[in-house]
């Protein structure tokens, strides 16, 4: 049996740049949303003229659904905040002529208005609705799967005790926004799916990839609680999680 600081060490160890989640095969398992965001995108991408990606990590799953759509809009922009991820990024859309810009993710977009008719967002941090709105063409699409109120709850609670969720991710809270921003909503979707992970090595890599779920994860600074988490997995089997995620897609009124 792997020792307890073995596995903090190999958690401690994946790569963190991007949203390329293979190392986690065998470890940790997330069922997915029932709209399948990279085949809608990938739909969504046909016949486009003008697409920008907003928070695009490693842009993985965008040039997943390039690759389907089978289509190379006459122009490409990506945005991303953390700088290991723009190399990545870039990389990943360069077959496509994409090109990647650092940009803080609630700063404004540095594109002028009515530039894209389709822009993607997958997972935001924060979202800025009246830029959306301003850079997107009259008709234009907006296609976003967001991160859902309380996602991922047991294991933060796992590692802090319980907490107020709020409700900042609510999904009729980004209608709201949505439509103050004037877009119209044309879908909202919303899922909770099951998650599960098998040892604490796993724990750890996730806490240190998806930072929002305990800000400021450290394995020093949370090592009593992962603990804790080791000795009930080892105890009672793979620790089991609910995520939760909505789609949501709207317009720009065409006049």
């Amino acid at each position: 049996m792997t020792s307890f600081d073995a596995l903090l060490a190999e958690g401690e160890s994946v790569a963190t740049e991007g949203w390329d989640f293979t190392w986690f095969a065998g470890r940790a398992t997330e069922a997915r949303p029932p709209w399948g965001y990279s085949r809608l995108l990938a739909r969504r991408l046909a016949g486009t003229q003008g697409v920008l990606d907003l928070q695009t990590g490693g842009s993985e799953v965008l040039a997943e659904a390039l690759t389907s759509a089978g289509h190379t809009p006459e122009l490409l922009r990506a945005t991303e905040s953390w700088p290991p991820n723009l190399a990545l990024a870039s990389r990943a859309l360069a077959p496509w002529g994409g090109e990647v810009m650092k940009v803080a993710d609630a700063a404004p977009l540095p594109f002028p208005a009515a530039t894209f008719d389709l822009v993607a967002c997958r997972h935001p941090t924060v979202l800025h609705w009246a830029e959306v709105a301003r850079v997107l063409t009259p008709g234009g699409r907006f296609l976003s799967q967001q991160v859902g109120n309380g996602s991922v709850r047991e294991l933060t609670e796992a590692m802090t005790g319980p907490y107020d969720i709020g409700k900042g991710r609510l999904p009729e809270r980004a209608v709201s926004h949505a439509e103050a921003a004037g877009l119209q909503v044309l879908d909202l979707q919303v899922a909770s799916s099951p998650m599960t992970f098998e040892d604490i090595a796993a724990v750890v890599a996730f806490l240190r990839k998806v930072i929002w779920i305990v800000p400021g994860f450290t394995v020093e600074a949370y090592r009593e609680p992962l603990r804790r988490l080791h000795r009930r997995i080892l105890a009672e089997g793979p620790f089991k999680a609910t995520s939760e995620r909505f789609l949501i897609e709207c317009a720009k009124p065409a006049c």
